[in-house]
This record gives C-alpha cells, structure tokens and sequence, in this order.
C-alpha cells in the first residue's frame, strides 16, 4: 500500500498576508529615512558624523526602551493593538519632523518614532508566529522578514526618490503616510494571541526573557554593519565614489535580499538555526570586508550583493532558535526581548560607526561592521558547542 504524502499545515492565509502587507507600508515608511536623516543632519542641522550617528540612533534608544514591555502587553492584552497604535505614532512623530530646526528636537522626536517602532514590530512580529504552525516557524518568519527587509532595501531608494533636490517636509510626509497606511490595514486584522492572554496574565513573566538573550547577542553583533551600511553608504557613494546617491545599490540590496526570502524561504527550518546563523554572519562579514578593502562601485557592488545574503539569512535563523521550546503564553515576552537586540545593534552601531567615520572615513564605519559579525559567528559557535558538550541527566529508572 503506498503511503500518501502528509498535507503540509496551511501557513498563507489573508490574515497572514495582511500583516505582511502592513509591514511592507510600515518599514517603506521608516526606511526611505536612511538615506535622508543623514544628509539632514549634515545639511540643514550642521552636524558631522557623529552627530549624524546621534540622529539615526535616538530611534533605538526610544525602541529598546520600550521593546521588553511592549511584549509583556502583547502576550496580556493582545498583539492588535501594539500593531495600530505603534504605527500611528511613528506617523505622528516622523510628521513632526517637518517643523524641527535642531538636533536636540530631531533627537527627541527619534526617540519617540522608536517607542512607535517597538510596539508595532513586536506586535506583528507575534502575529506571524502565532499563525506559524511549529514546523514552518522558520518559513513564516522568512515571508514576515520580505516586509522587513523588503521595505529597509527599497525604502531608501524610495526616500532618494522623494528628496531629489532638498525636499524634506515632502519626504516626511511621504513617510508619515506610509505608517498612517500601515496603522489602517492593523484596523483589519483580527485578535491572535486572544487564547493566551490568560496564561500569560497568571504566570509571572520576566521583564528580559532569557530563552532570547544569546540568540539576541549573536543578532546585535551581526546587525551592527547593517547600520553603519544604511547610515553612511549614501554619503560614501557621494562623497568618495562621486555618485548621485546611493538608491541604485539600495535596489541590488534589496533584489537579493528578496531572491534569498522567497526562494530560500525554507533554510532556516532546513539547516537549523546554528548553520544557518552562521552563514549568515560570515557573508555578513565578508561582505563588510569587500566593501571596506576596495574603494570602487565595483567594490561597493560586490560587499552588498555578498552582505544582502547574509542578513536574508541572519533574523529568521535566530528568532526560530529564541522561539524554540518556548510556551505560547511567553511568546511575546521572547520577541520582544529579541527585538531589542535588533533596536540595540542599530543604535549603538550607528555611534560605533558614527565615530569610526569621523576618525578613519567612511569605510571605517564598514570595517567595524565586519569585524563584529566574525565575533557574532564565533559566539555562536561557541555557544553551541557548550550546550552540546552539557551531559544529558539521565532518566529515572523504573521501579
């Protein structure tokens, strides 16, 4: 008799799709801000690069704030609600920039886009796993990093697009809309964490839930690059490469990033999460290191369609391993607490890199990068061979 091929659980549902759909609207309207911010603050605010690395990262510092408790509310009170009202105000603040004329202002306003972040990454990032089943969590969390990723790779050319020549407040607007977008399609979706709201109201919940706390280091280390990339690429290709801007190499970031979501969509469940982290975090790094040693667009070129295949690859990986063995009621908790490392790398990238620009140049801030991501992979590495080398307690014997 020949067995019939077991049906896969569904995972594509509308519900599925318009969360995606959300997060594209939302993460097109933060990131076409990456190329801007920059030439803001070195523009019309006067500032340099370090001031350009306090710009970009009073966003995580407002984001990390907020993430662990963010979670907490998502696993007591609901997912919904972090989704609407984190995008409406990322809208609100990213309007308010229109009227700012200093850097202490844009730092605070920042600030308060980063709180807005917190909410809404966290609150859809749990939808997508809730409507996961267990053994396609790593491919739902690929087609959930499309939006992510999608939108951080093509929102910059975006936000080119819109600045053409020094046309801020339309580029702010343009932003703010795109958030108050992603705020309405939210008003759609229905509750998913609705049946675990009263476990997760009886069990006491950690503020930094420590099944995220390794995988979230490994994520900071491999994401700092990502924000000494998206900070100071721009002005490299202006400055030193003598472009027009750097929107075509957002494209090449975010085609590759794409090819690698959608085809290679069942990696992290494939390889496991270890293997999987791990290439991510040598392309990662090696794209860094091209980009650093060559100073052409060839060189340019080459480090991002390497380093693209990297973080396709790095988010997905370690969310499955956080998310592992861990309880519905707490899910939030973990995300969250993962999240923040996210939050953590672009913030404290951005100064890292900041004053590496300031002191060595632009490639400088991609060096650090590189050489960051080498000390992620070794920390996982390191990390899974500790926890293999732990003895197995052995079972009880019968009686």
């Amino acid at each position: 008799m020949v067995e019939q091929p077991v049906a896969r659980p569904p995972l594509i549902t509308p519900r599925f799709v318009l969360i995606v759909a959300s997060g594209l609207a939302y993460f097109f309207a933060l990131a076409m801000l990456t190329p801007v911010l920059p030439l803001y603050v070195k523009g019309p605010l006067h500032g340099n690069g370090f001031s350009v690395g306090i710009g970009v990262g009073a966003f995580a510092v407002g984001a990390v704030l907020l993430r662990p408790f963010a979670g907490r509310l998502g696993d007591r009170a609901g997912r919904r609600w972090l989704v609407i009202g984190g995008a409406a105000v990322v809208a609100v603040s990213i309007a308010a920039y229109g009227v700012i004329d200093s850097l202490a202002w844009l730092v605070l306003a920042r600030f308060v886009t980063g709180i807005g972040e917190a909410a809404f990454f966290v609150g859809a990032a749990t939808m997508i796993t809730d409507l996961a089943p267990v053994e396609r969590r790593g491919e739902a969390v690929s087609y959930w990093s499309i939006a992510v990723y999608g939108g951080l790779a093509f929102g910059p050319a975006l936000g080119e697009f819109v600045l053409g020549h020094d046309r801020f407040v339309l580029t702010w607007i343009v932003s703010a809309g795109l958030a108050l977008v992603a705020a309405i399609v939210g008003c759609t979706l229905n509750e998913t964490g609705a049946h675990v709201q009263a476990a997760a109201a009886e069990s006491k919940q950690r503020l930094l839930h420590p099944a995220a706390i390794r995988p979230g280091i490994v994520l900071m280390l491999g994401l700092i690059g990502l924000a000494g990339f998206s900070a100071f690429v721009s002005l490299y290709a202006r400055s030193e490469l003598h472009q027009s801007g750097a929107g075509m190499i957002f494209v090449v970031y975010g085609v590759c990033i794409l090819l690698v979501r959608i085809l290679g969509a069942r990696l992290p469940d494939q390889l496991g999460p270890i293997r999987s982290g791990t290439y991510a975090l040598v392309l990662g790094s090696v794209g860094l290191t091209v980009m650093t040693a060559f100073r052409s667009v060839v060189g340019l070129v080459a480090g991002t369609v390497i380093f693209a295949g990297g973080m396709s690859l790095l988010y997905p990986a370690l969310l499955v391993m956080a998310l592992a063995d861990v309880p519905e009621s707490e899910r939030g908790s973990v995300v969250g607490t993962f999240s923040s490392f996210f939050d953590l790398s672009q913030g404290l990238g951005a100064l890292l890199c900041g004053a590496a620009e300031q002191l060595f140049g632009y490639r400088a801030a991609f060096g650090v990068g590189a050489v960051l991501a080498a000390v992620g992979c070794v920390a996982l590495r390191a990390g899974a061979a500790r926890q293999r080398s732990r003895p197995v307690a052995a079972e009880p014997t019968p009686a």
